[in-house]
């Protein structure tokens, strides 16, 4: 348990850990049964697999139909949903806590006796086909995933976790039944909740999911290799939408804080300085922000735009000043302030819902984070120096690392130099 006991945790004995937060001011309760694979784990020939299987546990189980459990949810009134990243795959169920049983005793079910009927591998491989067609017919998404495959491209993090057409098509029932009953462990398996429930409850349900018995197998570190890149991919389009970005930190290094403080400032919010500088001031985009992902080993952060192809290079180069001003110590203490404000408002208001706060828990147990109660959280957003968001700014802007992936109506000479 924490030494501030806000959270709760038991490790069974077959290996599955048990995650929760107690909220008795709610009548909700959401769980979530984390799995520790995802793309990165995936080898070439089956990229998509983990995504692949996800899909298919909604499709049946030895005693019930897909109809049945969502039917059944219905009949609760409760969510059901699941989701796959890169490091984990997700299935959560939202619903009011005098369901909880009944909730955990279907996800049980449709995680421990998946069907994988050909019939439905079939029908769900066309389902994840139209929906790979659809993610590659929309420009403003599939960009981050290509600057994620031209950033780690001899990196396992750097597969796209939809997977390919190629290798979605060729998927068969062994490789599917293989992949599931390596990577489906009790030792690789976290269930978290949170909400109106009592921990020994939720470990007295878990108890009855028997899994093949395995510890989490273990996952090969690599240490990515990243150079100053450009990567365009010429579709003709209305809009540019451009990614400009790099390598980052791990989730558990220290100066996570300080990232998440840079990445507000930059573009985090309608003050920030690329929404100030490119859209209002300028009027040359309407959709432009800075994000950041962090992974065991490593992290990335980016700046995205979508503007008209004739006015990319000037978007480029604003982003670029963006960069060298924050390096050169332009960081203001009023921009320190507010970054801090919006990011504990942020912080305190997600997490009265109980999904955000079982999200969290799951989280961060599967990736082996560190779990910290809110008051911990504010603590370390309030303790960041301007000093320290400075420094990170030069340790990770390197120019000579820095990737810029763009989809628009012009070959790549026409950027190569705004990386040179």
């Amino acid at each position: 348990m924490a030494k501030d006991k806000f959270f709760e945790k038991t490790r069974l004995p077959n290996g599955i850990s048990i995650v929760t937060e107690n909220m008795p001011q709610v009548r909700s309760v959401a769980v979530g049964f984390w799995v520790g694979v995802g793309s990165r784990d995936e080898k070439e020939s089956v990229n998509g697999m983990s995504h692949f299987i996800e899909h298919l546990l909604f499709k049946g189980t030895e005693t019930r139909t897909a109809r049945d459990i969502s039917e059944a949810f219905d009949t609760l009134g409760g969510e059901l949903n699941a989701f796959t990243a890169k490091e984990y795959t997700c299935y959560y169920t939202r619903l009011l806590d005098e369901h909880v049983p009944t909730g955990v005793e279907i996800l049980i079910d449709m995680i421990q006796n998946p069907r994988f009927a050909e019939s439905d591998i079939d029908s769900e491989r066309n389902v994840i086909l139209e929906e790979i067609n659809l993610h590659e017919d929309s420009p403003d998404e599939r960009i981050h995933d290509l600057f994620v495959q031209s950033l780690w491209a001899t990196h396992p993090l750097g597969k796209p976790i939809l997977g390919h057409i190629e290798t979605v098509k060729n998927f068969i029932r062994d490789d599917i039944v293989s992949f599931y009953r390596d990577e489906y462990l009790p030792g690789n398996l976290i269930v978290a909740a949170a909400g109106n429930i009592e921990h020994e409850k939720i470990v007295d349900l878990v108890q009855h999911l028997s899994l093949r018995a395995g510890e989490r197998p273990v996952r090969k570190e690599f240490i990515p290799q990243v150079e100053k890149k450009i990567d365009v991919f010429t579709k003709q389009t209305e809009q540019a939408h451009i990614v400009l970005g790099t390598e980052t930190i791990r989730a558990s290094d220290d100066r996570r804080f300080a990232l998440s403080i840079l990445d507000n400032i930059l573009g985090g919010g309608m003050s920030s300085r690329l929404f100030q500088e490119i859209r209002e001031k300028r009027g040359l985009a309407y959709s432009t922000y800075s994000y950041h992902s962090l992974y065991a080993e490593t992290g990335f952060m980016a700046a995205y735009a979508g503007t008209t192809p004739e006015n990319t290079e000037q978007v480029v180069k604003l982003i670029q000043e963006q960069l060298v001003e924050v390096k050169g110590g332009g960081i203001t203490d009023s921009e320190l302030h507010r970054a801090k404000e919006h990011l504990k408002g942020q912080l305190v208001l997600g997490l009265e819902s109980t999904g955000r706060r079982m999200t969290r828990l799951g989280k961060l147990e599967i990736t082996k984070g560190e779990i910290l109660s809110l008051d911990e959280l504010v603590e370390r957003i309030d303790a960041v120096t301007k000093d320290e968001v400075t420094k990170l700014a030069n340790d990770i802007f390197d120019p000579n690392m820095m990737v810029l992936t763009a989809i628009g109506p012009f070959e790549l000479e026409k950027l190569a130099h705004l990386i040179a």
